[in-house]
């Protein structure tokens, strides 16, 4: 099948430069942010053969696929809306990696009824950022809503199912909003996930964190948190900084 007729109405197929990685989006339903490319960078390489990763809320497949270098053994992504989780599995054909890939098409409130708990090496997750409530300002599209705000699932949901599919000392990879940080921590910890590595990602260099990224380990020692250096997206001029150009690109720019 050739990559055209891998494409659905109002899909284009975008390529992160940096991993040679082609990802099939749609504006109108899904498509990745800036988010996955740093969530991807975050995570430490881990060349096992036999390791077990899995993508929880995972969209179009992109944090997963962004990864198929530096990680070893074999991915699942879990996604709960069907033509997303359709673009994920045509995605991983158009990367010829159907043998290190699965997709779930699921609520991940079931996720132990497809994945053993304690079964995991590696658990991703981008989750819905924003509390589902009266007051917040929801998207009309239901798909972009869904993926943007917690009206399927919710925090406290997305950390379970992390601690229960990782195995005793793995490890688990978040992307959230700075500013939910307290609660976030709380919920990790409470989880019996220990927070180990935190990296905040600022807009400009004047400007506050919107981004945190959050590296846990499961069952690990309470101490020794490391806040890493933070990145910067954009220089004040508007343009990407350096770190951001070679995470996106490469040496092709």
């Amino acid at each position: 099948m050739d990559d055209e007729n891998l494409l659905k109405t109002d899909e284009r197929i975008d390529q992160l430069y940096s991993q040679d990685v082609q990802i099939i989006q749609n504006p109108h339903c899904f498509a990745f942010s800036l988010d996955a490319v740093l969530l991807a960078d975050f995570v430490r390489p881990n060349k096992k053969r036999q390791a077990k990763i899995v993508d929880l809320c995972a969209g179009n497949g992109a944090i997963g696929l962004f990864l198929h270098n530096k990680l070893g053994g074999h991915f699942t992504e879990v996604e709960l809306q069907k033509p997303i989780a359709n673009m994920a599995e045509r995605t991983i054909k158009l990367n010829h990696l159907e043998e290190r890939y699965d997709v779930l098409n699921m609520d991940i409130k079931d996720i132990y009824n497809k994945i053993p708990k304690d079964s995991a090496d590696i658990v991703l997750c981008n989750p819905p950022y924003f509390p589902n409530n009266e007051h917040s300002k929801k998207n009309p599209n239901r798909a972009l809503a869904i993926a943007r705000h917690e009206i399927t699932t919710n925090l406290t949901m997305v950390v379970e199912k992390m601690s229960g599919l990782l195995k005793m000392n793995g490890r688990g990879y978040l992307v959230h909003r700075p500013d939910r940080l307290a609660e976030i921590l709380t919920e990790l910890t409470s989880h019996r996930l220990a927070p180990k590595r935190i990296r905040f990602i600022h807009p400009k260099p004047d400007r506050e964190a919107n981004i945190v990224l959050i590296e846990v380990i499961k069952d690990g020692g309470t101490g020794g948190i490391r806040i890493v250096p933070p990145l910067v997206v954009n220089q004040a001029n508007g343009e990407y900084g350096a770190e951001v150009q070679q995470l996106l690109y490469g040496d092709k720019k």
